[in-house]
């Protein structure tokens, strides 16, 4: 597997053609061998190269290297979709679905789609990983003001429960960041259980739901003054304000509807900042090992 950073050209010498980015993908699905998905059984398939198929020789179930990930079904070729894996990987700004649909000579709404497909790909990778250490947690509000609305908790906006973790040298680690309809106290226990290894050391602010996991959770309680402790969740602000960044910069502000898979893309890229040379690797590993999700499932 790509461990080291490719350049663009080298990619494209390596993933240039169908059969190079298929097979890649088999060693990525497969990397012990092939298991039929229907009956289980481990054995080198037939390989049907007229229709980019593989029929295991004890049940004749037929498979793809797609089928099962979110590019099945997909009419797109396979090399459009990795220099759209490429492309979303190599700079931490993001990449836009007017920038895809330039790059990979496609249509605006297929582009969008992709994008927002390897998202959600980004997400469940995310999804299996929780925080550990000492955990920061508060919350932030993303979007437009209405006119006349209020700052802070109680606005219109949407709400973004954050957590960043640290290590025992108190350096940030690694971030989880997810919309949720309230600051309420069950909201918060949801997060923590969904996010956070049991009995990890929490630290936030004095906001009375936060006060109110005392009895559940082990968690220190600070009132926040910036003047009188500035280092006080001053990193968990840091990283709310650069993804506020990330999102007007590359993608000129959107509204709430699919504000989480943005979540869910730099969330994956600052979990591995320090990764930049496998990030491909990475992307496609959890595209490879993702869920089906459909155009439809974007839209309704």
């Amino acid at each position: 597997m790509i461990k080291e950073k490719m350049g663009l050209v080298e990619f494209m010498e390596r993933f240039g053609t169908e059969e190079s980015c298929r097979e890649y993908m088999y060693q990525m699905k497969w990397p012990e061998g092939f298991v039929c998905p229907k009956c289980k059984e481990k054995d080198e398939p037939f390989n049907i190269k007229s229709h980019n198929r593989y029929q295991c020789r004890h049940c004749n179930h037929q498979t793809t290297v797609t089928a099962g990930t979110i590019m099945e079904k997909s009419r797109t070729p396979l090399t459009k979709w990795f220099l759209a894996m490429y492309l979303m990987g190599q700079d931490k700004r993001g990449c836009s679905a007017l920038r895809l649909k330039s790059e990979l000579g496609i249509a605006y709404d297929t582009a969008w789609t992709m994008s927002h497909k390897i998202r959600k790909a980004m997400g469940e990778r995310n999804a299996m990983y929780l925080l550990s250490g000492t955990v920061d947690l508060d919350d932030g509000f993303f979007g437009g003001a209405h006119e006349g609305s209020k700052r802070g908790r109680g606005t219109d906006k949407t709400t973004v429960l954050v957590g960043v973790s640290f290590n025992d040298k108190n350096k940030c680690q690694y971030i989880k960041a997810k919309i949720v309809p309230n600051v309420k106290k069950e909201t918060l226990k949801t997060f923590i259980n969904e996010n956070v290894l049991p009995d990890t050391e929490l630290r936030s602010d004095a906001f009375r739901s936060y006060k109110g996991l005392k009895k559940e959770f082990p968690i220190e309680i600070t009132a926040y003054d910036p003047n009188q402790n500035p280092e006080h969740l001053k990193w968990l602000h840091v990283i709310v304000s650069n993804v506020k960044r990330f999102i007007l910069g590359t993608y000129h502000g959107l509204d709430d509807t699919h504000l989480q898979l943005y979540l869910d893309e730099f969330v994956f890229r600052f979990n591995r900042r320090y990764m930049q040379g496998c990030l491909f690797n990475r992307i496609i590993n959890a595209c490879v090992n993702s869920s089906v999700f459909t155009r439809y499932d974007l839209i309704g």
